[in-house]
């Protein structure tokens, strides 16, 4: 009797034949794609977008959405520069960029949780209000005073038992989400949320603070990922977030097309695939509107191919020409 083969090996297969096909594709176009040098500068991008996947990843697992982290990491790349360019210190500033993630986390959280206010037009209320109070810093324009003696480039340019800083930092937060998400049971009270609140409530489970934990989570990560912009470009302004909704949302949902769920490993993979198909297109200088649009056709193809009620009915289809072939044969 044969073994049957676990789910997950296919979607794992056919991850890496897309990941490989792209690859080859944009190799042959450029040759520097696959350069040691492109592949850094790939890894360092794919930390940025990473974190912010990460923090939206538990609150697409708790089914909500959130439309404010964006509008969050502007108002936190601002706070950092403000508290760098006034000789606060790095530590400082990026602790301050992380409080304010945090807090504009919470703000989402109770509203969407306890006041039970949408949580589309709660988030991009408060994403909305987050920029509006990044102005108030340097009436909208960048700072970068004190950034190149402040130690924040560090953040880019340093290395990590070899490994570049924003890798390492996007490798540490992603094992951290891990555990936390998938071998824990405050991990998986997040996946009982999402499931189905009525159940999860009368497990005893407080699905509010969940809900709340997801959006502080989410805003604290963006923010992290902004810091790493920051230090990578060497200036925080106030469009710095916007940059980040896309990628994040395509990360998480092509992760959890091409693996079945939303999950820590499956956004990891999502945002590599995505970063990989941006970097080969900026080394074409190809318009970042016509990217945009192969990315998003890339993603609903994903989603199209391996949506389960996709899978399901081509296994219906399958089965149903078995009996067929069967009295054919007999």
């Amino acid at each position: 009797m044969s073994k049957r083969t676990h789910p997950l090996v296919p979607r794992i297969v056919a991850f890496l034949v897309l990941l490989m096909l792209v690859a080859g594709i944009f190799q042959m176009l450029t040759p520097a794609y696959l350069s040691s040098e492109n592949i850094h500068a790939l890894l360092r991008h794919m930390a940025v977008q990473g974190l912010a996947a990460l923090g939206l990843t538990f609150v697409i697992v708790v089914r909500q959405f959130d439309l404010s982290f964006p509008g969050v990491a502007s108002l936190g790349a601002m706070t950092l520069g403000w508290l760098i360019a006034g000789r606060y210190g790095v530590g400082l500033g990026v602790l301050g960029a992380l409080a304010v993630g945090l807090a504009c986390g919470l703000v989402n959280g109770i509203a969407v949780a306890w006041m039970r206010l949408p949580d589309i037009v709660a988030t991009i209320a408060t994403g909305g209000l987050a920029v509006g109070l990044s102005y108030f810093y340097s009436n909208g324009t960048s700072i970068s005073k004190n950034f190149f003696m402040s130690g924040i480039l560090d953040l880019n340019d340093a290395k990590y038992l070899g490994i570049d800083a924003p890798v390492a930092i996007l490798l540490a937060a992603a094992l951290l989400a891990g555990i936390v998400l998938h071998f824990s049971r405050f991990g998986r009270a997040f996946y009982a949320t999402g499931e189905n609140r009525t159940s999860a409530v009368f497990s005893g489970i407080r699905v509010r603070l969940y809900v709340c934990a997801a959006f502080a989570i989410c805003g604290a990560l963006s923010c992290l990922a902004i810091t790493l912009l920051v230090a990578s470009s060497g200036a925080a302004n106030v469009t710095a977030g916007n940059q980040l909704l896309m990628p994040a949302y395509a990360a998480v949902y092509l992760g959890a097309a091409l693996f079945g769920a939303a999950s820590v490993p499956a956004t990891v993979a999502g945002t590599l695939l995505m970063s990989a198909m941006l970097n080969g297109f900026t080394l074409l200088a190809v318009p970042y509107f016509y990217s945009d649009a192969i990315v998003s056709i890339v993603l609903i193809s994903a989603i199209a191919l391996f949506d389960p009620r996709i899978e399901e009915a081509f296994r219906r289809f399958r089965d149903s020409g078995k009996p067929a072939l069967r009295e054919a044969r007999s």
